[in-house]
């Protein structure tokens, strides 16, 4: 069976650890080289230490050629200037982990053109990719509570958002706001109405409903827990709450990983897996749906081996059947 040799970039943070824990086990995956320029010759589970006794490969200075995947787990902005530094050849998949190529504006880059990598919305040109932009954490599960009504030209109103991170949403760089101290027992809201994820959230949902085009208005939370995404979405709707429960089963009836649920959510539903859930319920006017999603896997590394799966052709949950741990 031939093995999909992978190669990593960026490997010392959080997404990168997480998916060394998913390609480690995943049965069609073979990691080549896992670059972290600060690291080079150290052991991986010297960084990442849950990985004691799962690997003895060391972090490498530079890739070892053979790749035929590469993600690029760097930071916002350095992707781009990665690629042009170190060129990589026309046959080898890249899936981006930052932003640098999300947006229409920047999906066409050195001779590759990158698709927006979020399954339930572009999961045949996925599969036709060479390239991939993994999608945002917050993105993801904003789109994936929207996305049906947009499909069905149900988006009328403007969408109030509030959603809620834990902690490793702001990786692993030290600022006061990621310091233990400062987020124990407390909660803050940051980029209110101006968070960077709003632009891809704004492209896809004019992608299935270009005309009336809605504002979404969002406001994020820091949360005193380490992972997983909780958010609130509402949009006046003439809907019933059984057509658009309805409405939302179907859009996702191929869709492995996200599943309307019947019961209100909680996070640990979510957490170490790659599912996201999906609530929905009417209340007066106002149709809220609420979606929970684990922002370093759905959000993040279990998304980005999804599109891997999807780019080479294997069974889209291969490698990412992963329960959650409820206590």
């Amino acid at each position: 069976m031939h093995k999909i040799k992978v190669g990593l970039v960026g490997g010392a943070g959080y997404t990168a650890g997480e998916l060394l824990r998913i390609l480690l086990h995943h049965p069609r995956a073979e990691l080549s080289a896992i670059v972290s320029t600060s690291n080079a010759g150290n052991a991986v589970s010297s960084v990442h230490d849950d990985l004691v006794g799962e690997t003895e490969v060391q972090f490498a200075s530079k890739l070892a050629g053979d790749e035929d995947v590469v993600f690029l787990c760097l930071g916002h902005g350095n992707s781009k200037a990665w690629l042009e530094k170190n060129p990589l050849p026309a046959a080898t998949n890249v899936i981006d982990l930052s932003n640098d190529f999300r947006l229409h504006a920047d999906q066409e880059f050195n001779g590759r053109t990158f698709v927006y990598g979020l399954p339930e919305l572009n999961k045949a040109a996925i599969q036709a990719a060479q390239s991939v932009a993994n999608p945002g954490c917050f993105a993801t599960a904003i789109q994936l509570a929207l996305l049906p009504l947009a499909a069905a030209g149900q988006l009328r109103a403007d969408v109030h958002v509030s959603a809620i991170t834990g902690s490793t949403g702001a990786g692993q760089s030290l600022s006061e706001t990621v310091h233990f101290s400062w987020r124990s027992g407390n909660v803050s809201i940051y980029k209110p109405f101006t968070h960077q994820h709003l632009s891809e959230i704004g492209e896809s949902l004019r992608q299935l409903q270009p005309h009336p085009a809605v504002d979404v208005h969002f406001v994020p939370y820091r949360g005193n827990f380490t992972r997983g995404i909780f958010a609130s979405v509402y949009t006046p709707s003439d809907l019933t709450e059984d057509e658009a429960r309805q409405l939302f089963r179907d859009f996702y009836a191929d869709a492995p990983f996200t599943t309307v649920a019947e019961r209100e959510l909680h996070l640990k539903q979510v957490v170490n897996t790659n599912k996201c859930l999906l609530h929905v319920q009417k209340q007066g006017r106002q149709l809220l749906v609420t979606a929970v999603l684990d922002n370093l896997l759905k959000g993040a590394s279990g998304q980005a081996v999804q599109n891997m799966n999807l780019l080479f052709g294997l069974p889209e949950t291969m490698g990412l059947e992963l329960k959650a741990g409820m206590w």
